[in-house]
């Protein structure tokens, strides 16, 4: 498969081995490689504890798709209740996968037949990243790897209302197939969400319900970026800082659903890239003191003299 249009990009939030899981993933996926290292600066070492020199986020693309890898400290942990469900075209790479992301992890349901498809796997990897590997038979899908949302616990029965607010918010976005639980499947109620398509973006996700309640069942370790061009739709939620999270923690605060995003217009970009290293400091320092993006403060500390 070919690179992806990707305009939703995951990032995924570790302690402090972004670039050791970065390069791990992209030694298990064909077509992969790591694409960029961001260091910190001196700005903000009081703030984050991360010294000068010290890789702060990891650029790496797994398939033709995009991640950012984040090392935010040990504040979250990674859970089933976002995974990201790989296509393969044959068995053998089913197999392949799921044996190179295995070491050290943990299987959630074991390779094997089941009745949705002839070789499937699910497994957190040694750093606690959900993996579901399915071998897809005749099913055609426009990309390799799909992330996933599941609505667990007392969040259980929210995947549609979810969907209908992504799809909402988002430009090229709708609601694809969906697949509901019947009579007869307890403990998960009838009509929730089995499994669902939708798409934001132009780029595919998945979303279900489960009753059955999973471990630490929080998304915080899990966001994205939305490259919004624009400024229609461009909204921030959720917190835009290492900084910022721990302070939302401490406040309590939450979204409407599980899952969390953060949008940037494309000049923010060119700002966090600027050889002068001064402009930097001034954008990464002002950055670090937001608890949601003001774009217009990070221009200002752009623009500043030096």
């Amino acid at each position: 498969m070919t690179a992806i249009s990707q305009r939703i990009i995951p990032n995924l939030w570790f302690d402090r081995q972004a670039e050791e899981a970065a390069r791990f993933y992209a030694s298990v996926f064909k077509n992969s490689r790591v694409s960029e290292l961001t260091r910190a600066g001196k700005a903000g070492f009081e703030v984050t504890g991360i010294p000068e020199g010290a890789v702060v986020t990891v650029e790496f693309e797994l398939e033709g798709h995009r991640f950012i890898a984040i090392n935010g400290g040990p504040l979250f942990k990674f859970n089933p209740s976002v995974s990201f469900l790989v296509a393969c075209e044959t068995r053998a790479e089913v197999d392949s996968s799921g044996q190179g992301l295995s070491p050290g992890g943990a299987a959630l349901m074991e390779l094997g037949e089941y009745p949705f498809s002839r070789r499937y796997g699910w497994a957190q990897d040694r750093y606690g990243l959900s993996w579901q590997i399915m071998f897809m038979g005749d099913i055609k899908t426009k990309q390799k790897i799909t992330p996933t949302l599941m609505f667990v616990g007392g969040e259980a029965g929210k995947a549609e209302q979810a969907i209908n607010l992504y799809v909402s918010i988002f430009h090229n976005a709708g609601a694809g197939d969906i697949l509901r639980y019947g009579k007869g499947e307890a403990p998960d109620r009838e009509g929730t969400i089995k499994h669902a398509a939708f798409t934001l973006e132009g780029q595919e996700f998945a979303a279900m319900d489960s009753a059955i309640r999973t471990p630490s069942a929080s998304t915080r370790p899990y966001r994205s970026w939305c490259s919004a061009g624009t400024r229609r739709k461009s909204t921030t939620t959720g917190p835009s800082s290492p900084t910022a999270g721990r302070r939302a923690c401490a406040a309590g605060s939450r979204t409407n659903s599980a899952s969390r995003g953060r949008l940037r217009p494309r000049s923010w970009r060119a700002c966090w890239r600027d050889p002068d290293k001064a402009r930097t400091e001034r954008v990464t320092s002002a950055f670090l003191k937001m608890k949601k993006f003001d774009v217009a403060a990070l221009l200002k500390a752009y623009r500043e003299s030096r």
